[in-house]
């Protein structure tokens, strides 16, 4: 139900797969399995693209009201045992010390609560919040915000990522322009709009597609790859992080599903917010 709530509301199979943090393939046999075992197509398929059926349509609905109460069952399931449980997404690298200030206050606070961790890679700035993988996010802006409440917990300075041999890697600063010539990372397609524009400094660029952090430190080492990182990060010595005099800063936020109100969700962000501000 959650597959194919997905390419409802994405109408498109790439950025669906990208959104549940999964390949496409799996995805398609998953709905073609739907639709046989729902005994119709839930969806066009076309060159124009796709499309819900009538039927689609009268499932959707159907469908988001199961998850609902799907949700609504699990946290009663687990009062009812005595248990609290949070899933946690988080975006890159969690050794961030605001991370590190966040883990000790809530367990100090919540000792009781089984807290999940969800590791994501580049692809979904959400962590998989939207399929509904996650409970909450530590992730970056900027991104798609609909449907979801955002709280901004920190703001980082950017830096453009080169190797240390680079010739641009000895000067103090750079601006967007000075790389205008460069290949830089890409995300595979379906990934965030806002997202690949941000990182790509606000204009379209080429260069391979990256999904991972370690695969954008290997396209700098081996290719010459330049892309953009929050200064503060600890890099090998063969990578050189030079501050950008003209990109907004890159803004550490918590996010969650606008309708949620789970109170143990909404602790953790108010200790999220603390954390951060330390």
């Amino acid at each position: 139900m959650r597959y194919f709530v997905t390419v409802a509301e994405e109408l498109h199979f790439g950025r669906a797969a990208t959104r549940l943090h999964m390949s496409q393939p799996p995805l398609s046999r998953a709905i073609r399995q739907l639709e046989s075992e729902v005994g119709a197509l839930l969806f066009t398929r076309s060159s124009a693209g796709v499309a819900l059926t009538s039927v689609g349509e009268v499932l959707l609905d159907e469908a988001r009201a199961l998850l609902d109460h799907a949700d609504r069952v699990r946290v009663r399931v687990s009062a009812a045992a005595g248990t609290a449980a949070l899933t946690i997404g988080i975006l890159g690298d969690g050794t961030d010390p605001g991370v590190t200030r966040l883990a000790a206050a809530y367990r100090r606070s919540h000792p009781d609560v089984d807290i999940r961790v969800r590791d994501t890679d580049l692809t979904d700035p959400t962590c998989g919040l939207r399929a509904g993988l996650v409970d909450v996010a530590l992730t970056r802006a900027p991104f798609d915000e609909t449907a979801l409440a955002v709280r901004t917990l920190r703001a980082d300075p950017v830096g453009v990522v080169l190797r240390a041999d680079d010739p641009l890697a000895q000067r103090d600063r750079l601006a967007l322009d000075e790389l205008s010539e460069r290949r830089w990372f890409q995300f595979p397609e379906g990934t965030d709009r806002l997202w690949q524009l941000y990182w790509n400094g606000g204009r379209h660029r080429e260069g391979p597609v990256v999904r991972a952090v370690h695969e954008c430190l290997q396209a700098v080492l081996w290719n010459g790859t330049v892309g953009m990182a929050p200064l503060g990060h600890d890099l090998p010595p063969e990578f050189a992080v030079v501050p950008l005099t003209d990109m907004a800063p890159s803004r550490v936020v918590a996010v969650w599903q606008e309708s949620d109100t789970n109170p143990l969700l909404h602790s953790f962000v108010d200790a999220a917010t603390a954390a951060y501000r330390r």
